[in-house]
């Protein structure tokens, strides 16, 4: 176990540093100067500056140096915990992840445990219901869910919930009832998933020999479902989940733009925008490290759920 771990963390090094490399040449690479967009976002254009002013701007900001000498700079300092100073809004980018990150774990978090409620409800529902239209039109609701734009998905409910009924807002980001349809509507592409997932599990598991031996010994199908059936048909979930968690993340952009939420989501965006490097290689590095922690806690609960799977050192 100790070196199944010690492999595990070595590749989510790895990852990581592959996906904040990734990032920073893919950004350099963009057309456009970060200095130009930063000052035209500022209302000054880069021809009414002296080259003195700009080049003291350059080395201010650190953009007089090299690709390479900027790369290794920020990831030196990235490896120690200090993801430097935003470009454009010329503060700490450490506080400003502090500042939005809440909102964004809160809704992810919400998100996902709607998601995992609806997901694996609704398959269990199927699984157990017997009338045959109703069996079908459940098993139909999977494809209707990861099928509809998440755009169109949260602007319904607006108009539904926030316009016409009142009951939630439409907008912001205080108070508890703010999280709910941003929440859903991110929840209802992960849900989809995770149902039509486990209703395929449902149905070769209810084939097993195992299945037929519990009917045998006098347990009703409800019991049948819950002891036996649903153990072994949710072992997929568990991947999913850590699969998940990337789509959770990039939605959230998506989302907290609809909502007018300020969150990480919603500053992603608008430091890709502005070329904002710093900013957008930090949240990459913070998203990149959870979606390889749930992974690994994931690999990790897969021997507890299915004894069968093991990870024992190799006997040389």
């Amino acid at each position: 176990m100790s070196r199944y771990l010690i492999g595990r963390v070595g590749q989510a090094l790895l990852v990581l540093w592959g996906a904040y490399s990734i990032t920073y040449f893919i950004l350099y690479l963009l057309p456009g100067d970060t200095l130009s967009i930063m000052l035209s976002a500022s209302g000054m254009e880069v021809d009414s500056l002296s080259p003195e002013d700009l080049a003291r701007a350059q080395a201010y900001y650190g953009l007089d140096k090299g690709i390479f000498e900027q790369y290794f700079s920020l990831l030196w300092n990235a490896v120690q915990g200090d993801f430097g100073q935003s470009l454009s809004l010329n503060r700490p980018v450490n506080e400003l992840l502090v500042q939005r990150l809440p909102q964004t774990l809160s809704l992810a978090g919400l998100a996902i445990v709607l998601s995992l409620i609806g997901g694996i409800g609704l398959a269990y529902l199927t699984a157990y219901t017997r009338w045959r239209p109703l069996k079908v039109a459940l098993a139909r609701l999977p494809s209707l869910g990861f099928s509809v734009p998440v755009f169109w998905m949260g602007l319904l409910l607006i108009q539904v919930f926030a316009f016409s009924l009142g009951w939630f807002p439409a907008t912001g980001s205080r108070g508890f009832d703010s999280l709910i349809l941003p929440a859903v509507t991110l929840a209802i592409p992960s849900a989809a998933v995770y149902a039509q997932v486990l209703q395929r599990g449902f149905q070769g598991v209810w084939q097993e020999p195992y299945i037929a031996t519990a009917y045998a010994k006098g347990l009703s199908r409800a019991q049948v479902q819950a002891r036996h059936a649903f153990k072994n048909a949710a072992l997929p979930i568990l991947t999913l989940i850590g699969l998940q968690v990337g789509n959770t993340v990039s939605g959230a952009v998506l989302v907290e733009t609809i909502f007018a939420r300020n969150g990480v989501g919603r500053l992603a965006q608008e430091a890709v925008l502005r070329q904002d490097i710093p900013v957008v290689l930090a949240i990459v590095a913070v998203s990149a490290a959870a979606f390889v922690l749930v992974n690994l806690i994931v690999d990790l609960l897969y021997p507890y759920f299915d004894p069968r799977i093991a990870h024992t050192p190799k006997v040389s």
